[in-house]
C-alpha cells in the first residue's frame, strides 16, 4: 500500500510542479524545456544527497518517492514517445507538410547522417589524441554517441518563429524535420549499438539496408493502422469519448506492433498513423468532436513532454558523478562537430533547396537561429540510458556515452537555449520593420478613432460626460501622430507598393479567418476548409517571399486543379473508375463557391476597413487584385456550369440552405438568451434544426455523364446504325473525361487511339496554320495517324470539360474495314483535313 501511495505522490507532485513551470518560463523568457530541465536537475540533486533536510513530512516523502521511481529506457520510449509523436503529427498542417515532404525527409535523414558522420569523426579524432590511438571500436562508439545526439527538439525554435511571424513554411520544415529525425536517429543508434555489441568488421551495406527496411516498414505499418482507424471512426461519429479513446489506442498499438512484433521503426509508424488521422480523421469527425480531440491530445502531449523531461533530467546528477577529464575533451569535440554539421545542413543544403524551388529561401539570420537553436532533449537522454542498460557494453563505454551525451544535452539547453533570444535580438529579427511600424501606427490610429466614436455614442445615449474618457485617447492619438512623423522623417513616407503589401498581408490573414468561420458555421466541409486555409497560408508565405507577384502566383495556383484531382483523373484514365473523379470534382465545385463568396467579403472589407488605413490608391490596387482573382474563379465556374448546370445549381442551393440553417440557429439562440423562449422550447427547435441539417450535410451526387450508351447517342457518326451494331460499338468504346487546358494528343507521338467528342470542345494546333482548329460535340480526331500509320501531326488540347469516347487502334481498324458507311465518313473527314 505504501508503494502505491508513494507512486501516486510522486506523479501528482510532479504534475503540480509542472502546472507552475509554463508561467515561470514565460516570465523568464526562456524555452519551456530549459525550465523543465533545470527543475529536473534540481530534483535530482535533492534525491541524491541534498534532500535530507526536508525531513519526513510530505515534501521529504515526495523526494523519497521520486527516488524510488525507476524508469528504463524502454519505459521512456514506450510510455511517453508515442504520445509526444502522435500529438505533434495530429497538430501539424498535413497539406503543407505533404507539399514539403521531399525537403522535410531530406533534412531529417540527411541531417541525422551528416551529424552522425561529422560529430562522430570529430569525437573520434579527440579520442585518438587523448588515448593515443583511435581504434575501429572507438570509431563505432563515437558514431553511436553522435547518432544519440542527432535528434533535435524543435519546440523552442518553432515557438519563437511563431512569435516572430516567420514564414509558416519555415516552421513546417523545422517541425517536420523533428518528426522524422527522431525515427532516423533511433534506428541509426540501434544499428550502431548492435554493431558495437556484436563486434567484428562493420557491414555498412547491410546496416544501410536494415535502416531502409526499418524506416519504410514503419511507414507502411503506420499508414495501414491510420487508415484502419479512420475507417473505424466513421460509425463512431459524434461519440467523442469513443473517438478519443480510439486515437489513444492507435498511438500505442502502432508503436508496439511495429517495434515489438514486426521489428521495424515504431517511431515512424506512430508518425504516419498520426498524419493519416490528421488528414482523414478530420473529415470523418464533426467539428465539435475534432476540437475536443485536439484539446485532449494537446493536454496529453503537455503531460508527456513535461514528465519525460523531468524524469530524464533527474538522472543527470548521478550520471555526471562519473565524469572524467577525457569526457570533457570528447564533449568539446562533440559539441563542435554537431554545430559544424548543423551549419553544413542549414547553410549548405537549405539554400540549394531554395534555389531549386523545393523550399522558401530563408534569410541568413533565420538560418543562424536554426543552427544555434538545434536543442536536444529527453529522447537523447533515453537513448543514452539504453546504452548503459546493455550488459554487453563495457562499463567504461557506458560511462563515456552517458556522461558525454548528458553533457551535450545540458549544453544545448543551458547554453544554446538561454542564449537563443539574445541571439535573435542581436540579429535584429525580433524588431518591427519600418513597414510593420507604419502598419501598427495606422491600425492603432484607426482603432482609437473607432473607440472614440463608440464612446461618444454611448455617452450621448445615457447623458454622460465623455471628456475624461476621451482625453487619454486624444493624448495617445497625438503620440502616435508624432511617432509617425518621426518615422516618415527617418525612413520616408510609405510608398503605394508598401501599402499594397500591407493590404494584401492583412487580407490573406483575414481570408484564412473567414474560411474557418465558414467551417464553424457548417457551410463548408472539413476537406474544403483544409484546402482553402492551406491556400490562404500559402498566400501569406508567397507574399513574404515574393511580394505581390508571389501573392498573385499563389492566387492563380489556388484556382487550378489540385494534386488529388489529378491523381483521381490518372486513376480514371488507367482503370475507368469514375467515383474518385466525381468526388474530387464535387469538392472542387464547393471550394470555388466558397472562394467566390469569400472574395466578395474581402472586397467589402477592403472598402470599409483597409481604405481608411491605407488610402484610396493602395485600396484600389488591392481591389484590382481581388477583381483578377474573381475573374479567374468566374471563368472556372462558368466552364463547370456549361457542362454540369444542374449540379452547380444544386450545390449553390445547398450552400444557401446551410447558411439559412445557421442563421436560424443563431436567431433561436438569441431568443433564448433574451428569455423569450424556455429551455424546453430551445431544445425542441435545436433538435428540429439538427434533423434538417442532416439532410443537407452530404454534397449532391455528381453524375459525370460518362455512360457509354448516352455518349454514343450524341455522336452523329454513329446515328442510323442498328441497335445490335450500336451495342457492339459501345462495348469497344471507353468513356473518358478531360479538363479544360489538359493536353489530349501531342504532336510527334505514336497514334494508337481515335477520339470521339460526345460533349465539350477541343483545340487542334497544326503547324503552319495561323489559327487553331476548334472541334466540338460530334466531331472526332486522331484517325489520320491510325489510317495512314504515321505519328500525330497536331497538338490537341481540351478547351472545356470534354466527355470523349476512345477507340484503340485494333478495334478502329476492325470497324473501319468492316463498315463501309463508317469508313466513308472517316475518309471524307481525313480528306477534308488534309486539304485544309
Amino acid at each position: 500500500m505504501d508503494a502505491l501511495v508513494y507512486t501516486l505522490l510522486a506523479v501528482s507532485g510532479l504534475l503540480g510542479l509542472v502546472s507552475l513551470l509554463p508561467a515561470l518560463a514565460k516570465r523568464l523568457r526562456l524555452p519551456y524545456t530549459v525550465v523543465l530541465a533545470a527543475a529536473g536537475v534540481g530534483i535530482g540533486l535533492l534525491i541524491h544527497g541534498g534532500g535530507s533536510w526536508l525531513g519526513g513530512g510530505p515534501a521529504g516523502d515526495f523526494i523519497k518517492a521520486l527516488g524510488e521511481v525507476e524508469l528504463s529506457s524502454a519505459a521512456f520510449l514506450y510510455i511517453f514517445l508515442p504520445v509526444l509523436l502522435f500529438e505533434t503529427a495530429l497538430a501539424i498542417d498535413v497539406r503543407r507538410l505533404l507539399d514539403d515532404m521531399g525537403p522535410v525527409l531530406l533534412l531529417a535523414i540527411v541531417a541525422v547522417l551528416v551529424c552522425t558522420a561529422v560529430a562522430g569523426l570529430a569525437t573520434w579524432w579527440a579520442w585518438g589524441i587523448w588515448h593515443g590511438q583511435a581504434t575501429q571500436r572507438a570509431l563505432v562508439v563515437c558514431l553511436l554517441l553522435a547518432s544519440i545526439i542527432a535528434t533535435t527538439d524543435p519546440a523552442a525554435v518553432v515557438g519563437i518563429f511563431r512569435d516572430l511571424g516567420a514564414p509558416r513554411r519555415l516552421s513546417i520544415l523545422v517541425e517536420g524535420e523533428s518528426l522524422f529525425n527522431d525515427a532516423a536517429a533511433i534506428v541509426l543508434s540501434t544499428l550502431l549499438l548492435t554493431m558495437l555489441t556484436r563486434g567484428g568488421e562493420p557491414d555498412l551495406a547491410a546496416a544501410g539496408l536494415d535502416f531502409l527496411v526499418k524506416f519504410l516498414g514503419g511507414a507502411a505499418v503506420g499508414w495501414v493502422m491510420g487508415w484502419t482507424a479512420a475507417l473505424i471512426v466513421t460509425p463512431l461519429r459524434n461519440q467523442a469519448q469513443s473517438e478519443i479513446t480510439l486515437t489513444l489506442a492507435l498511438a500505442y498499438l502502432s508503436f508496439i506492433l511495429a517495434e515489438h512484433y514486426l521489428h521495424v521503426s515504431g517511431v515512424v509508424a506512430v508518425v504516419l498513423a498520426g498524419l493519416v488521422m490528421a488528414s482523414r480523421g478530420r473529415t470523418r469527425l464533426s467539428p465539435e468532436s475534432w476540437r475536443g480531440l485536439e484539446h485532449v491530445w494537446g493536454q496529453l502531449g503537455f503531460w508527456a513532454n513535461s514528465l519525460i523531461f523531468l524524469f530524464a533530467s533527474m538522472l543527470v546528477p548521478p550520471t555526471l558523478l562519473n565524469a572524467k577529464w577525457s569526457h570533457l575533451a570528447l564533449l568539446a569535440a562533440l559539441v563542435t562537430g554537431a554545430l559544424v554539421a548543423r551549419a553544413l545542413v542549414v547553410f549548405g543544403l537549405l539554400p540549394i533547396l531554395g534555389w531549386i524551388g523545393a523550399s522558401d529561401r530563408i534569410s541568413v539570420p533565420y538560418r543562424a537561429v536554426m543552427t544555434w537553436g538545434g536543442l536536444r532533449g529527453a529522447v537523447s537522454l533515453a537513448l543514452a540510458l539504453a546504452v548503459t542498460e546493455n550488459r554487453r557494453v563495457p562499463d567504461s563505454i557506458q560511462d563515456t556515452v552517458a556522461v558525454v551525451a548528458t553533457g551535450f544535452v545540458l549544453f544545448t539547453l543551458f547554453v544554446q537555449g538561454t542564449s537563443l533570444r539574445p541571439l535573435i535580438g542581436l540579429l535584429g529579427i525580433d524588431k518591427l520593420t519600418p513597414i510593420e511600424l507604419n502598419l501598427r501606427n495606422r491600425a492603432l490610429g484607426l482603432s482609437l478613432s473607432n473607440v472614440r466614436r463608440d464612446l461618444e455614442e454611448v455617452a450621448a445615449r445615457f447623458g454622460l460626460d465623455t471628456s475624461r474618457a476621451i482625453d487619454p485617447l486624444l493624448e495617445r492619438g497625438a503620440e502616435l501622430a508624432q511617432e509617425q512623423l518621426d518615422l516618415d522623417a527617418r525612413y520616408g513616407a510609405l510608398s503605394v507598393d508598401d501599402r499594397l503589401y500591407i493590404g494584401l498581408s492583412t487580407l490573406a490573414r483575414y481570408e484564412e479567418q473567414r474560411y474557418l468561420a465558414y467551417f464553424h458555421d457548417g457551410l463548408i466541409s472539413r476537406l474544403t476548409v483544409e484546402t482553402l486555409t492551406a491556400g490562404a497560408g500559402q498566400l501569406q508565405d508567397g507574399l513574404k517571399t515574393g511580394g505581390p507577384a508571389g501573392y498573385d502566383h499563389i492566387a492563380r495556383k489556388m484556382v487550378r486543379p489540385g494534386r488529388g484531382l489529378r491523381a483521381a483523373l490518372w486513376l480514371h484514365r488507367r482503370t475507368g473508375v469514375e467515383r474518385p473523379v466525381a468526388a474530387r470534382l464535387s469538392e472542387r465545385f464547393a471550394m470555388l463557391i466558397a472562394l467566390r463568396f469569400c472574395l466578395q467579403e474581402l472586397e467589402l472589407f477592403t472598402t470599409e476597413r483597409l481604405q481608411p488605413m491605407l488610402g484610396k490608391e493602395a485600396a484600389a490596387a488591392v481591389r484590382d487584385r481581388l477583381a483578377a482573382r474573381m475573374k479567374r474563379i468566374d471563368e472556372a465556374m462558368e466552364i463547370i456550369r456549361l457542362q454540369y448546370p444542374a449540379y452547380i445549381e444544386s450545390v449553390e442551393v445547398q450552400y444557401l440552405i446551410r447558411a439559412g440553417l445557421r442563421m436560424e440557429e443563431r436567431a433561436t439562440q438569441a431568443l433564448f438568451e433574451e428569455a423569450l423562449i424556455s429551455r424546453e422550447i430551445l431544445n425542441t427547435l435545436e433538435r428540429d434544426l439538427r434533423e434538417r441539417r442532416q439532410t443537407v450535410e452530404q454534397p449532391p451526387q455528381l453524375d459525370l455523364g460518362l455512360a457509354t450508351h448516352e455518349l454514343v447517342a450524341r455522336v452523329p457518326l454513329f446515328s442510323g446504325l442498328s441497335p445490335d451494331r450500336l451495342k457492339r460499338i459501345e462495348r469497344l468504346l471507353r468513356p473518358r473525361l478531360y479538363f479544360p487546358g489538359e493536353p489530349i494528343v501531342r504532336r510527334g507521338e505514336r497514334g494508337d487511339t481515335v477520339y470521339f467528342i460526345s460533349s465539350g470542345a477541343v483545340t487542334v494546333e497544326v503547324p503552319g496554320l495561323e489559327q487553331p482548329i476548334r472541334l466540338g460535340t460530334g466531331d472526332f480526331f486522331g484517325e489520320i495517324a491510325l489510317v495512314m500509320d504515321q505519328p500525330r501531326n497536331a497538338d490537341v488540347t481540351a478547351s472545356a470539360y470534354c466527355q470523349l469516347l476512345l477507340l484503340d487502334k485494333r478495334d478502329f481498324n476492325r470497324l473501319y474495314n468492316k463498315d463501309p458507311v463508317l469508313k466513308g465518313h472517316i475518309d471524307e473527314a481525313i480528306a477534308r483535313r488534309l486539304v485544309g
